[in-house]
């Protein structure tokens, strides 16, 4: 006996009711499991509803940062879709059981000077937790949209993302010039680093107008933008980077002698144009490469000289200056030399050295 439609008055028999209930109940979950999730090259989003907690991957209470793993259900995408799942051009549609892997990044920025007289207000509440003497510590809530956060999305994430963004216990790596062709050039040529968002800004695809100053020579040539990690509202806090045109480059490792035009227009047009731009002199700038780099396409990092930029330990971050010395001296110094770097456990990089023998397991 079929069932009776919505219109009708008379109900449906009670057996085949709670059966359907039942069947539509396994479809839908069938469905949440198995969803079909439109993903493409990078989305941009406008809430962070769809996305859900995994785990906390790292936490830094000092920097006041926290790095999450989550998962995105495809909801909450810009331009109007509504996360709707309707394949555009360009996107690839998945099935996944939850959803896609996303790294979330949640910085609570530095205070404005154009905000402080809102907090001292009687918008602020406080909670008072200590108070001695003419001494008192409290718990505060400043007004609404007082209290901003900086928020990076990187989804879909990789497992070397999740990896990169998890806290591990470092290793000193010595890293000799014989390890670099034996062990640390055969990794990177066989790991899948991808560079395509760094093509994407030399070649204009991506981040246009974020451009603070660009020289297209092919050769010395380079590209100055904000890093992500600033927000470009306080100076004192300047973070930018500098990524040469030439390709080829990945990192200090194959800088010689013939690299010095490369790295001093990089530094020269680099402090002119912050100059020109911020204000800042070149007494003020931190100029410097990382090894190893986050990534292995040539860049520069431009830090105010005041901030505590992450990565400038000595462990890892090499002045230019220095560098443009000490290949003048010797063209073959970062060639040739030995290179002293952190590696954290569950790197592929320093699972090698551990093969190798470099490295007790």
């Amino acid at each position: 006996m079929a069932a009776a439609s919505p219109s009708t008055s008379s109900p449906p028999e009670e057996g085949n009711s709670a059966a359907a209930a039942a069947d539509d109940a396994a479809q839908q979950q069938q469905k949440k499991k198995k969803r079909k999730v439109v993903a493409s090259a990078g989305e941009t989003f406008t809430s962070l509803r769809g996305f859900k907690l995994v785990r906390v991957l790292n936490d830094n209470p000092r920097q006041k940062v926290v790095f999450l793993h989550a998962k995105w259900s495809g909801e909450a995408k810009s331009g109007g879709d509504g996360g709707d799942g309707e394949r555009k051009d360009g996107e690839e549609e998945v099935e996944e059981e939850e959803g896609r892997d996303a790294v979330v990044i949640l910085e609570k920025t530095p205070f404005r000077e154009s905000q402080l007289p809102g907090l001292l207000s009687v918008d602020t509440e406080l909670q008072g937790d200590l108070q001695n003497d003419i001494y008192g510590t409290y718990t505060a809530r400043p007004p609404p949209g007082s209290s901003e956060m900086k928020a990076t999305v990187i989804c879909p994430a990789t497992p070397l993302h999740l990896l990169k963004y998890t806290h591990r216990e470092a290793f000193l790596i010595e890293e000799t010039a014989s390890d670099y062709r034996s062990t640390t050039l055969p990794f990177l040529q066989t790991s899948n680093f991808s560079l395509q968002w760094v093509y994407n800004i030399l070649d204009k695809k991506a981040e246009v107008e974020r451009v603070v100053f660009e020289d297209p020579d092919p050769e010395t040539g380079f590209v100055l933008l904000p890093d992500l990690k600033w927000d470009q509202k306080q100076t004192n806090e300047l973070y930018l980077i500098a990524i040469c045109h030439k390709r080829g480059l990945k990192s200090l490792r194959d800088l010689t002698g013939e690299h010095l035009p490369l790295l001093q227009n990089i530094l020269t047009k680099t402090q002119a144009a912050v100059l020109d731009r911020y204000g800042l002199a070149a007494c003020r700038l931190r100029c410097y490469l990382h090894y190893q780099p986050s990534y292995y396409h040539l860049h520069v990092h431009v830090t105010h000289v005041g901030s505590e930029a992450p990565g400038g330990g000595v462990e890892r971050a090499h002045l230019l200056g220095h560098v443009l010395r000490a290949l003048a001296a010797d063209p073959q110094h970062y060639a040739l030399g030995t290179l002293t770097y952190a590696l954290r456990e569950g790197d592929g990089l320093l699972q090698a050295f551990q093969k190798a023998g470099r490295i007790p397991q």
